[in-house]
């Protein structure tokens, strides 16, 4: 996966820290035995997939190709 720049995008990147950021809240309040904030960290977890597929839809996320296949790698070429 290194060779098509796969997730190395602002869109990516923002997503899965938001999404982390979610999961240390929720830990954190798990470990407080405290329900709503753990409830509270699902939900920033989830709001960084919609940010991600937000900022994705805007351009700011993998360009898609479709001049090469999901399984072929970015440098090769069909024969």
């Amino acid at each position: 996966m290194a060779g098509s720049s796969h997730g190395h995008t602002p869109a990516a990147w923002t997503g899965v820290i938001i999404a982390f950021i979610g999961f240390c809240v929720s830990g954190a309040f798990t470990v407080m035995a405290q329900p709503i904030g753990f409830w509270a960290g699902m939900v920033i977890i989830a709001l960084g997939g919609v940010v991600g597929g937000i900022m994705r839809v805007m351009g700011l996320g993998q360009p898609k190709t479709a001049s090469r296949s999901a399984h072929q790698p970015a440098g090769a070429t069909e024969s």
